[in-house]
């Protein structure tokens, strides 16, 4: 998996949201926003081809929680930046 070219994490309001790069692109209407860990994820990842084991393992490393868990939020993540567009 990696995610899309041209999309940027950005803080807007103290929030963590990812847009489309370059003002023409944008759509206010899809921003996403992004939580601390799922930020902190898009951080390490950018650019990389990656698995949901690997990114269960930054998770394990950075907040210590179990395997199991890591794993399902590591899969619900992807699916979700799958579903909205930004990852393949």
């Amino acid at each position: 998996m990696k995610i899309k070219d041209g999309f940027v994490l950005r803080e807007m309001c103290g929030e963590n949201i990812v847009a489309a790069e370059g003002i023409e692109n944008i759509n206010f209407n899809k921003l996403i926003s992004l939580n601390e860990s799922a930020a902190y994820l898009w951080r390490e990842l950018i650019g990389k081809e990656f698995t949901t084991e690997e990114m269960a393992e930054l998770l394990i490393v950075r907040y210590g929680i179990d395997k199991e868990l890591a794993m399902t939020d590591s899969a619900n993540l992807c699916e979700a930046w799958i579903n909205a567009g930004i990852a393949e």
